[in-house]
């Protein structure tokens, strides 16, 4: 199912990569391979009644399929050898990251549709499960869209940390993947996807983790941090905070509900 890779290349592209390390893998899966999971993806509509859906500010029209009982063979098969001892191993040999970890429960990853008039803003991603005390460490995301048009958006952009530049940027077409480091300065985004575009965008992603904290971690624990591009400045100024202030008022009340609850089960 994955193609041999060429570890020492990869390895320093990694190292010298701007503005965060990362490797970008052109045919990543043998092609047949690749076609049969693309094609046993369920359409949009189907996801959503299987899946988690985003519809905030931040996550527009997105919709992840996490519980990997509910993957059709081919992402099983793929699921199973992105957590391989093998690829494990390749993983660590190219980031120089030892003790990777795959997680079996795939907290944010698995199936991933953004459907037309779709957007992922700008973010970090949460660096640390505390139910499991895990360290994030790596994303992988891997595109499996058999036909993806420049016009369409749904570009991955990759940008410096103060969110002023974007470095680097790859359109998500068909069977390339892109492995890059998770951190406090791993800002990267999805542009908005046209609402021309006739089909949902496909990924597949994985995260990795260590038991070790990153040699820089400060010890805080952090959900996604989100962070307007320049170019949009009432989005950061306006729509953003008042998105974090709604959903700072219902974690409030669902923790209200709990406690709530435990007194007069009590």
């Amino acid at each position: 199912m994955l193609r041999p890779i060429d570890r020492e290349a990869l390895r320093e592209q990694y190292s010298t990569a701007t503005p965060f390390p990362f490797v970008k893998i052109e045919n990543f899966l043998d092609s047949e391979t690749a076609r049969e999971i693309a094609a046993s993806y369920p359409s949009f509509e189907d996801a959503i009644d299987q899946g988690k859906t985003f519809a905030t500010v931040n996550e527009r029209r997105k919709v992840q399929i996490s519980d990997s009982k509910l993957f059709p063979a081919p992402v099983a098969r793929l699921n199973e050898a992105l957590a391989s001892p093998n690829f494990l191993s390749d993983l660590a040999f190219i980031t120089g990251l030892p003790g990777l970890l795959a997680d079996s429960q795939l907290a944010g990853g698995g199936i991933h549709l953004t459907g037309s008039g779709g957007r992922l803003d700008v973010h970090v991603d949460f660096n640390y499960l505390e139910d499991r005390s895990l360290h994030r460490r790596l994303n992988l995301l891997l595109y499996l869209n058999p036909k993806w048009e420049e016009e369409w958006g749904g570009h991955i952009q990759l940008w410096d940390k103060d969110v002023k530049i974007c470095q680097a940027h790859f359109a998500p077409v068909f069977n390339r993947c892109i492995i890059f480091e998770t951190s406090d300065i791993s800002y990267h985004g999805v542009t908005p996807i046209s609402p021309s575009a006739p089909n949902p965008r496909q990924s597949f992603a994985a995260y990795y983790y260590t038991r070790e904290a990153p040699a820089n971690w400060d010890g805080v624990a952090h959900s996604t941090i989100f962070k307007a591009r320049p170019e949009e400045r009432f989005r950061g100024l306006v729509l953003m905070p008042t998105e974090k202030a709604k959903q700072n008022l219902e974690n409030t009340v669902r923790r209200f509900k709990r406690v709530l609850k435990g007194l007069i089960s009590s």
